[in-house]
């Protein structure tokens, strides 16, 4: 199986009083655009980690077979610690994972697809998007990486580990950067 750990725990501090994952972007919720990805990819199962208002974001989640929620409560203390969270669903006996962000609403089903069709081929042991010079989320990791990820912390995320693996990383070439763009403040809205 290859799991994607969708982190959904932040507190969303640029956008000030508005939980971002909740918030409306072309008539759904933020949070859907990239599950609604996930969901017609090829992944097996979708690890939703929750943290900051947990509850009220699991109520507006689309409904799938493929969810498995799971909650951070030590979500304050940064993206190291939602993905350490996302880790403990995911098994020894599956291939890999791919951490996925979800402020992402132009993440697309078939660049997840390439992830998952390279996770399958066993070549390397991280698989990252790249535009030009740019490299992005989500990004793919080989199940013997599973122990790495035990020592990190704070803000540290998936992008972390592609810098310390470089030469163990296969880069997937995409047609645009388009895909990265996450929302932060309320002006991404208006894209």
């Amino acid at each position: 199986m290859i799991k994607a750990i969708l982190l959904a725990a932040g507190q969303s501090k640029r956008l000030k009083s508005e939980n971002k994952l909740i918030k409306l972007y072309k008539k759904k919720p933020l949070i859907n655009h990239s599950l609604n990805a996930l969901h017609k990819s090829k992944v097996n199962k979708v690890i939703i980690v929750l943290g900051y208002q947990h509850k009220e974001v699991k109520k507006i989640i689309k409904k799938n077979k493929k969810n498995i929620f799971i909650h951070n409560k030590n979500y304050k203390k940064g993206m190291a610690s939602s993905i350490k969270v996302g880790l403990k669903k995911i098994s020894r006996n599956d291939k890999g994972f791919i951490i996925v962000q979800s402020d992402m609403p132009f993440i697309k089903k078939s660049d997840i697809n390439k992830i998952y069709k390279s996770i399958n081929t066993k070549t390397h042991l991280v698989y990252v998007l790249k535009f030009k010079n740019r490299i992005g989320n989500p990004i793919g990791f080989n199940i013997s990486l599973l122990k790495k990820f035990k020592n990190i912390k704070g803000k540290f995320g998936a992008k972390f580990m592609v810098k310390r693996l470089k030469n163990k990383t296969k880069f997937i070439k995409i047609n645009s950067a388009k895909s990265f763009k996450d929302f932060d403040k309320v002006s991404d809205f208006r894209v």
